[in-house]
């Protein structure tokens, strides 16, 4: 029988199920993340889906007409219940562009969701910046891990 704790956080899949080795390590450090960030989580959902469908949720609710690798829904207004859609093609493309391996392209934009939820934003250079190293520093500490 799961925990209360296990279940804060789910990963489902539409259509796209990326290689997600040791999801349970993989809840418990985002939880972490939390934790050291200082926000409370309540739920969180990561939903993995196609370019299409990312596209299709980014012009209907952002009124973005472009495709993105990544885009959080925060859900609750005292603790943290939010979705997270994160587009495998996406991921992949950029792993390529980025001369990076698409596990750490995964893993980031998994962090940069929660990142979103914690008060990080990248909409200006300085923020982006920050946000970048975020990322850095939470992958860092997450492939350090033994």
């Amino acid at each position: 029988m799961r925990n209360k704790e296990m279940n804060k956080i789910e990963f489902n899949f539409y259509k796209k199920r990326p290689a997600l080795k040791d999801r349970v390590r993989l809840k418990r450090f985002i939880e972490t993340l939390f934790i050291i960030e200082n926000r409370r989580l309540n739920s969180l959902t990561y939903i993995f889906c196609s370019d299409e469908f990312l596209f299709k949720l980014n012009k209907e609710f952002l009124k973005h007409d472009y495709f993105t690798d990544v885009i959080t829904f925060e859900l609750g207004t005292t603790e943290t219940d939010a979705e997270v859609y994160i587009s495998g093609d996406r991921v992949k493309d950029n792993a390529k562009l980025l001369k990076n391996t698409y596990n750490d392209e995964l893993h980031r934009v998994i962090f940069h969701g929660a990142l979103h939820l914690c008060g990080y934003n990248d909409k200006t250079k300085k923020d982006a910046c920050i946000m970048r190293l975020k990322e850095e520093e939470y992958l860092k500490k997450y492939f350090n891990e033994t």
